[in-house]
């Protein structure tokens, strides 16, 4: 794709990124779906990104914090949590340190769980779901996206409480999420890709970050689960899957 000299390229996901900017650093590029261009080396900062590379970036290390309150408070009696990352990603790293560190204010111990493969992810959920009141973060990534199906049917099956970052796996049959709509990023991302074309600089063009996040609650998974739902949680949802 690079050696074809396209005027621009759209990315989806940091894997797909850093793949292009190893390959190219003048062809434009407008990203998707990225959670920390600025740690990763993507860009020089979120105001003026430099180089060839600018886009959409998924969220800030704060909504770790907001997933662990969500769980807790969908399941109230929850004592540990896996957390399920990618750690080769500088985004799966910081949030599970951002998780870990507010842990002990709402009295969770929380344990890292790894997505190599599926062998892994089985592995890692069936530990923690032998162990009692456990419940699960899902931290996006490509890898997160791949086993998706995987990880939702393990979640019911081990009736272990979830929170995803992306609307997907709530409709996919995941208990709850929260996060920005991808939708609406490929819809701005869109934009970018013409204003490149029509001769503005991908290093001239701000990086931006979601300000509105949708929460997401599948009725039928909790039920599934044996959970009620708090009516104040309800209230505060987007959308309610039945």
């Amino acid at each position: 794709m690079v050696a074809l000299a396209p005027d621009v390229i759209l990315a989806n996901y940091t894997p797909a990124l850093a793949s292009l900017l190893q390959l190219t650093r003048t062809v434009p590029v407008v990203f998707v779906g990225v959670a920390d261009p600025v740690g990763a080396g993507f860009i020089d900062n979120l105001a003026r990104p430099g180089g060839n590379a600018t886009g959409f970036a998924t969220y800030d290390y704060s909504i770790s914090v907001k997933w662990l309150e969500l769980l807790k408070e969908i399941a109230p009696s929850m004592k540990r949590v896996g957390v399920l990352r990618d750690p080769a990603l500088t985004h799966g790293t910081a949030q599970f340190a951002a998780i870990q560190a507010v842990a002990p204010t709402v009295g969770v111990e929380v344990t890292p769980i790894g997505v190599h493969d599926a062998d892994e992810i089985e592995r890692g959920i069936g530990a923690l779901a032998r162990m009692s009141n456990a419940g699960l973060i899902v931290i996006g990534s490509a890898l997160t996206a791949v086993h998706r199906d995987l990880i939702i049917n393990l979640a019911g099956q081990y009736k272990l409480p979830a929170v995803y970052g992306s609307r997907l796996f709530s409709a996919s049959g995941g208990l709850l999420s929260y996060g920005p709509s991808f939708l609406d990023q490929f819809r701005l991302a869109a934009g970018y890709v013409d204003r490149i074309l029509k001769g503005e600089k991908p290093g001239d063009l701000p990086v931006q970050q979601p300000t509105e996040f949708e929460l997401v609650i599948n009725l039928k998974t909790a039920r599934a689960l044996g959970l009620t739902v708090p009516p104040t949680l309800l209230a505060r949802a987007d959308e309610v899957i039945e």
